[in-house]
């Protein structure tokens, strides 16, 4: 395992959900120093200066997990800034790292680089094989260059810079917005919601028949120092359960945490959109890593993280 006590690590996107589940397992392992910068200290789309803070900074160790996200909407609205600014913070980066002798650089994607009829359980040789989802294509583009980059890097100076591709994730730190937020996060909120007014039903989008998988953020981030700890990881890989569940399961187990006791109903009017989607877990599993949070324990961890947040007055709805 790695000693991180003699680490120098620096976690780019401290703030988001993943960055905030890295950084908590950075100080869980005694870290040795854990480096952090907001986007008004660091603009990773300046070149220059990223470049100057590798030059100071004295780095061991990225975990990259800045980036411009958003829902449907907003990638489809603004292509070019998604793209732009992705391939700007990965090309920024992964450059400055292998100039000023970083030793490993851990970049994380996402599932959406995978094609969008790609056969399921998604696998990492699926990559490329055939188009990316319409309407997520320039964010797509931007992570794949950022993985291929790391990989050439790899492969042509002989540096430890690896990728993987996180599954769908919770937890603490989420995203509530109660219209842009991913599906559990929405119905987290909104099964609280109808909980607190003593709606008589809740109605979610579609036939509840699609099944996603879903990772809690602290397995991804246990997962992210596990790869860390390899010496010869893969050059992609994915990160997620292996296992998938419908969406109207999914929406019994929010309403039964929760406490909702109405009814659930569907609307079949409403997209369902890709009716699978599911990681191939077999390359991960055989570097002998495996998530160990259960969906229910999870769960309950992010309706009390909710709780928690809402009470704090702290809870992200961007």
């Amino acid at each position: 395992m790695q000693d991180w006590s003699k680490k120098r690590a620096f976690v780019s996107g401290h703030r988001g959900m993943v960055g905030g589940a890295v950084v908590r397992a950075l100080q869980a392992s005694n870290c040795g120093d854990i480096v952090t910068r907001t986007r008004a200290e660091l603009d990773l789309c300046d070149q220059a200066a990223v470049n100057s803070f590798f030059a100071e900074s004295k780095i061991d160790v990225v975990i990259f997990c800045a980036g411009k996200v958003g829902g449907i909407h907003a990638n489809n609205t603004y292509p070019a800034e998604f793209m732009h600014q992705n391939l700007s913070m990965a090309v920024n980066s992964i450059d400055a790292a292998y100039r000023n002798q970083v030793s490993r650089f851990l970049y994380l994607g996402s599932t959406c680089i995978y094609p969008g009829k790609a056969p399921q359980p998604m696998t990492e040789d699926s990559l490329l094989t055939s188009p990316l989802e319409k309407t997520n294509e320039a964010y797509a583009l931007a992570k794949i260059a950022g993985l291929k980059m790391c990989e050439f890097y790899r492969r042509q100076y002989n540096v430890l810079f690896h990728s993987t591709m996180p599954t769908n994730l919770y937890g603490p730190g989420d995203n509530y917005h109660p219209e842009n937020s991913h599906v559990l996060p929405a119905l987290v909120r909104r099964f609280h919601e109808a909980k607190e007014s003593n709606a008589d039903s809740v109605s979610i989008w579609g036939t509840g028949t699609p099944r996603r998988e879903f990772l809690h953020v602290d397995d991804l981030a246990s997962g992210l120092l596990h790869l860390c700890s390899l010496a010869d990881p893969p050059d992609l890989v994915n990160v997620g359960t292996g296992s998938d569940i419908s969406i109207l399961e999914l929406a019994t187990k929010v309403a039964e945490v929760v406490g909702f006791q109405g009814e659930i109903v569907t609307d079949p009017t409403k997209p369902d959109g890709t009716m699978v989607k599911r990681t191939d877990m077999t390359l991960m599993q055989s570097t002998g890593w495996q998530a160990s949070i259960s969906l229910d324990d999870g769960l309950r961890q992010a309706y009390a993280d909710f709780l928690a947040e809402v009470q704090q007055g702290v809870l992200r709805e961007v």
